[in-house]
């Protein structure tokens, strides 16, 4: 019966050995991708630190509030739906 365990535990110990990731096997941890984020960011502000915008920004948020309003209200407006093979206007 001790050998029973003996050999279970080999067995166990073998199989599970399989699920250990061993490197960069399935892509998860790239330490030369390490900071990616950042660098894109910082790349961005280079590109154009100050950038000029020749209209004032559109958003409001009296526009917010309406679209709580409608969304506690039940009152959501759908999105138009299109298709893959249709262009929008000036696309």
């Amino acid at each position: 019966m001790n050998t029973d365990r003996i050999v279970l535990a080999i067995a166990g110990t073998v199989l599970l050995s399989g699920c250990a990731t061993y490197g960069n096997l399935d892509g998860a941890y790239d330490p030369e991708a390490f900071g990616e984020a950042n660098r894109q960011t910082y790349a961005a502000m280079v590109v154009n630190p100050e950038p000029v915008y020749t209209e004032d920004a559109t958003h409001s948020g009296e526009k917010a509030v309406d679209a709580i309003d409608r969304y506690r209200e039940d009152a959501v407006k759908l999105p138009e739906r299109l298709s893959t093979s249709e262009i929008p206007e000036g696309g």
